[in-house]
């Protein structure tokens, strides 16, 4: 909103630093900044009102330690990081950017598909709030809209690199010609073009167009995109969902995870940048910096409340969301196939309880008494049972979620 406003200043009546709104840098760094005061400023007030309607989370004795401490705590809070981040997005961004309007219908439609599920278990009193399968139908509702646009939409292009010969011409102390040799260079080219295109890592030639499984028809294409699209956000949401159990753990954990994603939309926008990293240049991508920077800030001021001893949770309003926008960010630069990596935790999380579902649901057919593999799942109570502190157990997923945002970033170089 800010950036047409003052690029019609600067445009119309050359306003004395309406030209700074022009940078994303600028009006990424103020979104940051919004970001957190928007949570901080305003967080107190939130858990307050949530305090005085008591909206409180209902927990279950699990024979965790601390665990029925936490019984009351003001639940919903991820209601502070939707605001934290559509805020400054809408003051700062884009408006016109296609990824920018994806983002934002993406962060709404989660949010208030998390926000049914705490109101039911909260305000009606269901523990078990929104049935699977609504969830599901509305994570796949999201997943059509996305691969839809960035199938069909025509502002949603790529530049593909083309092969350019060069000649090598060397001459002798007397200026006349010994060798011309001819040699190929692979350079960005200078049209934008339609594509499925996806990025793998570890490749050295690492794109991939899904058009291959079809054999370029544009409609099963479609349909397979589609489908990877509703995986994606799926998944990943769902990983988010299942990791939060702990104080802190899951922004905490995401907060690495959306700094990566900022500086890959960053260098897939500057085709300065992707040309000399030999990755695809994705025109408009870079705004997306502005609403990482948010997102960012976002996770980073909620943890003032919610790192241990928790004073709000952010409930499935926050963690549905947080997985789904993650995913939808990736599939918008290209790289949803770095997810395993970079949302390693979310991975793990998830495999455990499908490890230990699996394995109770067939030793109790087999012998007739279930048996699991984890003390419990997700993979964060097992080690709560274990007797290890929550906080260690937060500061240590931490860490390995800050190696596996390292190693991501490290596939730009490492094919």
């Amino acid at each position: 909103m800010l950036y047409h406003l003052f690029q019609y200043l600067d445009r119309s009546y050359d306003l004395p630093g309406a030209g700074m709104f022009q940078y994303i840098s600028f009006r990424s760094a103020l979104a940051v900044i919004l970001a957190l005061l928007i949570t901080i400023t305003f967080g107190q007030g939130i858990i307050r009102f949530m305090q005085r309607r008591q909206i409180g989370e209902e927990i279950r004795n699990l024979g965790l330690e601390g665990q029925l401490q936490k019984r009351g705590t003001p639940t919903m809070g991820g209601v502070m990081i939707l605001l934290a981040v559509l805020v400054p997005v809408l003051l700062f961004g884009r408006l016109d950017n296609i990824y920018i309007q994806l983002m934002i219908v993406s962060t709404v439609w989660l949010g208030l598909l998390g926000f049914l599920d705490d109101y039911i278990k909260v305000f009606r009193h269901n523990k078990e709030g929104l049935k699977g399968k609504f969830k599901i139908v509305g994570q796949v509702g999201i997943g059509i809209i996305v691969g839809t646009v960035m199938c069909a939409s025509p502002e949603v292009v790529v530049r593909d690199k083309v092969v350019e010969p060069v000649q090598q011409i060397f001459v002798d102390d007397d200026g006349e010609v010994i060798e011309s040799v001819t040699t190929n260079r692979v350079v960005m080219g200078t049209e934008s073009v339609k594509t499925t295109q996806t990025t793998i890592p570890f490749v050295k030639n690492n794109e991939f167009d899904y058009a291959w499984f079809t054999g370029g028809n544009r409609v099963a294409t479609w349909i397979l995109y589609v489908l990877v699209a509703i995986f994606v956000v799926t998944a990943v949401s769902n990983g988010a969902n299942l990791t939060d159990g702990l104080d802190g753990l899951v922004s905490g954990v995401s907060a690495p995870i959306v700094v990566v994603l900022a500086i890959l939309a960053y260098l897939s926008g500057h085709i300065v940048y992707a040309d000399y990293l030999n990755i695809m240049y994705i025109p408009g991508s870079g705004e997306l910096v502005v609403f990482a920077a948010a997102f960012a800030g976002a996770l980073i001021g909620f943890l003032w409340y919610n790192s241990f001893p928790a004073q709000t949770f952010m409930g499935d309003t926050g963690s549905l969301a947080i997985g789904g926008i993650i995913a939808v960010f990736a599939l918008c630069i290209r790289k949803e196939l770095l997810l395993p990596i970079l949302c390693g935790v979310f991975f793990v999380e998830s495999l455990s309880v499908m490890m230990q579902v699996s394995y109770f649901k067939y030793t109790k057919r087999r012998y007739g008494e279930g048996r699991r593999i984890f003390l419990m799942s997700p993979i964060h109570h097992h080690y709560q049972k274990k007797g290890i502190f929550e906080t260690k157990i937060v500061i240590r997923f931490w860490i390995v979620s800050m190696l596996l945002s390292l190693a991501a970033l490290a596939t730009l170089k490492i094919r």
